[in-house]
């Protein structure tokens, strides 16, 4: 069975590509080879995960996901699926990528209007005397609010229902969740 669905956001958002941009920006959005903003089907997966064992069936996380192989140790806590018969292997369930629709992208493309999509937010560190602390003004590239569209493939009919819980569950994604950015919504249009 494969899983459509709209990712909506609704403020800037970030997802990081782990690069910067010299001494203009300190992290920049992960892009297609067109310049255009997406999000990597692993972070989906990876947050539909974490919604999928909050409910709390290991059976379903598991065999969609894959085996945690976080067992514990090295100061980390136990996943709470962590099985080790379970822990190598690999889930049923393919994540695409979330991006633009077609005719969106095009038109973006069409009429160079990449840079549109990208503001760039600053913040700084304030110290306990309510001044600004040295070296740390940070900037960081943003995504305007959009609407990107991605399928989960291949789940088994028996869990169709907790994957559509989970993905609705996530309702933030990103770079500075707890400040407002990434505010999102998963809109799942057709389970076939």
């Amino acid at each position: 069975m494969t899983l459509t669905y709209q990712l909506k956001f609704y403020d800037y958002w970030h997802i990081s590509s782990g690069l910067s941009a010299g001494a203009r920006l300190d992290s920049t959005v992960i892009k297609d080879n067109d310049g255009l903003p997406y999000v990597a089907g692993k972070i989906i997966k990876g947050l539909t995960r974490e919604m999928a064992e909050l409910v709390g069936d290991c059976t379903f996380v598991n065999s969609c996901f894959g085996g945690s192989t976080n067992d514990g140790k090295n100061g980390r806590p136990l996943d709470k699926c962590y099985d080790e018969n379970a822990k190598n292997i690999q889930g049923i369930c393919y994540f695409s990528n979330a991006t633009l629709d077609k005719t969106t992208a095009e038109q973006i493309k069409t009429n160079y209007l990449e840079e549109n999509l990208y503001d760039i937010i600053a913040s700084t560190k304030i110290g306990e005397n309510g001044i600004a602390e040295d070296k740390s003004l940070r900037e960081v590239e943003v995504v305007i609010p959009l609407t990107l569209n991605g399928e989960i493939r291949d789940i088994p009919d028996e869990y169709k229902e907790k994957m559509t819980r989970a993905l609705k569950m996530i309702k933030r994604m990103g770079l500075n969740r707890n400040r407002g950015l990434g505010r999102c919504e998963f809109i799942v249009e057709e389970c076939k």
